[in-house]
């Protein structure tokens, strides 16, 4: 096995050690010789949204944020005002509760579920 290699860091300009250990590591999953020191490396996973697997998660990748407070709007069935947990998007109409298992128990739904104005 290859003993440890001083690398320079792409992003700070800093020596690192790529370990043994690490290229051996490094070696079976099939990943390349990093360009960056592990803070770097970190940084740079912390600002795409976590990195995992691939990389290409997590750096707006087109989806929007989560709704985790819900939002108030009025039942376009019975004209309660009610909370959902999401954004809605004005071109489908928006059920509390009550109502919308009213209309997922009569089929009401239009064949597609949640997705299609069964939204509560």
């Amino acid at each position: 096995m290859a003993g440890d290699l001083q690398l320079t860091c792409s992003d700070c300009g800093r020596e690192f050690t790529f370990t043994a250990a690490d290229q051996s590591f490094f070696s079976e999953r099939g990943f390349s010789t990093p360009k960056r020191c592990k803070p770097c490396r970190q940084a740079k996973k912390a600002d795409q949204g976590g990195g995992g697997y691939g990389g290409g998660y997590g750096g707006g990748g087109g989806y929007a944020p989560r709704n985790t407070t819900g939002t108030t709007v009025v039942c376009s069935s019975c004209g309660q005002q009610t909370t959902v947990p999401f954004e809605p998007r004005g071109d489908r109409p928006v059920f509390c509760r009550d109502c919308f298992q009213a209309q997922k128990a009569s089929g009401g739904g239009g064949g597609r579920g949640r997705d299609r104005g069964g939204r509560y």
